[in-house]
């Protein structure tokens, strides 16, 4: 296997397993959170769970989006719990963002804080 082989987009029989790369990416962001021991795979496939199972309650889409959502929603609880992140400093990153995606011009990178990363 070459370096750059594991970076190809998985596939299943219908193509591509994520539709976007960021779909991948929280996945791969819960693993390597695992690794390094803040949570254990086991707690992270309960919260993946807990949060597929709610989704159904709600009766959310089933779809490769829905499935990332909830990744997100597991991984924010996870990351509460364990990694010292209150919900209300979430928040507050998460409006960050929104603000600095949507004063992007389009195809460039964008920047939280101003330009001060």
């Amino acid at each position: 296997m070459s370096p750059n082989e594991s970076l190809k987009p998985l596939e299943g029989d219908d193509g591509p397993v994520f539709d976007e790369p960021w779909h991948a990416q929280v996945l791969a962001l819960a693993d390597s959170l695992v690794k390094a021991g803040l949570f254990s795979a086991g707690e992270w496939a309960e919260a993946l769970g807990a949060a597929r199972a709610r989704a159904e309650a709600r009766r959310d889409p089933d779809t490769v989006e829905g499935y990332y959502l909830c990744a997100v929603e597991a991984l924010e609880e996870l990351l509460a719990a364990r990694g010292g992140i209150s919900p209300q400093i979430l928040a507050e990153r998460k409006k960050a963002w929104e603000a600095a995606y949507l004063s992007t011009p389009h195809g460039k990178p964008v920047v939280l804080g101003g330009g001060r990363g």
